[in-house]
């Protein structure tokens, strides 16, 4: 897997899926390598395409850094493969927000992703005149709330 074709064309844009955005944190630091595999079959399948993968930590006295994916491969092999994600759409305002979040004593990646498995359907909407007008996400928590609710009764 590499990030060759991420350079995006008329017709690449037309079939485009929705783009999501993650800022995962870890406590004491980066992640070990047993995220990376996970990420990196979800690329490979087609289902995702990365866009942009930053990372940040935060020290105890809360001051934020901005880290380049080569000192995180540093410490994390397996991400090497993400090297030169970099669509552009995360600009410094995105990070100083992303910072901001984090608790003290953290490192988090700030990851914007295309679903890329939606594209066909995304693209036969928009030629058939339709627009999405919204969109959620329901938190697992609240969906293995209701599962009970529902065993319960």
């Amino acid at each position: 897997m590499t990030t060759e074709g991420m350079e995006m064309t008329v017709e690449s844009q037309e079939e485009m899926g929705p783009i999501d955005y993650l800022l995962v944190e870890w406590s004491g630091g980066l992640p070990d390598g047993e995220v990376a595999p996970y990420l990196i079959d979800l690329v490979d399948r087609g289902l995702i395409r990365i866009l942009d993968l930053a990372f940040i930590a935060k020290d105890e006295d809360g001051n934020v850094a901005f880290l380049d994916i080569e000192s995180v491969t540093d410490q994390v092999v397996e991400l090497a493969v993400f090297e030169g994600a970099a669509s552009r759409l995360l600009d410094d305002e995105d990070r100083a927000s992303a910072g901001a979040v984090l608790a003290p004593g953290t490192a988090a990646a700030l990851l914007v992703f295309e679903n890329a498995w939606a594209g066909p359907f995304a693209a036969a909407v928009r030629r058939s005149g339709g627009e999405l007008v919204a969109s959620g996400r329901i938190p697992v928590q609240s969906m293995l709330a209701a599962l009970d609710a529902a065993e319960a009764a």
